[in-house]
């Protein structure tokens, strides 16, 4: 879904402010973190800043996936499908495999696989 004309969200620092302010570019932006790749997951908000920000790393467009508590690597397109399950599990710290904990760049690994889906996660440098 777009964002309303008048929010701004910037490529650069991932920032969202509202333009309708007069100097609103030297204003504090309404969310700091609103779209951006974080390597550390630790509130719902993370989660969603990067969800927002993609599947691929900019710069450099490298595969992201997420990884679990129990350290299972799961797609982001499962971290979708499941999301309130996934954000419960953050908003209550439960240990049950869906507490999304960080977001990694998968280098080589061509057999990594989402945990959920069993669908390969792709490798930016892997061997064909």
């Amino acid at each position: 879904m777009p964002l309303p004309s008048h929010l701004f969200c910037s490529d650069i620092e991932g920032a969202l402010y509202d333009v309708r302010q007069d100097n609103w570019s030297l204003r504090r932006p309404l969310r700091a973190k609103y779209q951006r790749t974080l390597p550390r997951i630790n509130t719902v908000a993370d989660l969603k800043a990067t969800l927002r920000a993609g599947a691929y790393a900019w710069p450099g467009g490298y595969p992201l996936y997420f990884v679990a508590d129990d350290g299972a690597a799961l797609s982001f397109d499962s971290v979708k499908e499941n999301l309130p399950q996934v954000i419960s599990s953050i908003r209550h710290g439960v240990r049950d495999g869906w507490r999304v904990v960080a977001c990694e760049i998968n280098w080589e690994d061509n057999d990594l696989t989402c945990e959920h889906s069993g669908k390969p996660i792709e490798a930016a440098y892997g061997e064909e």
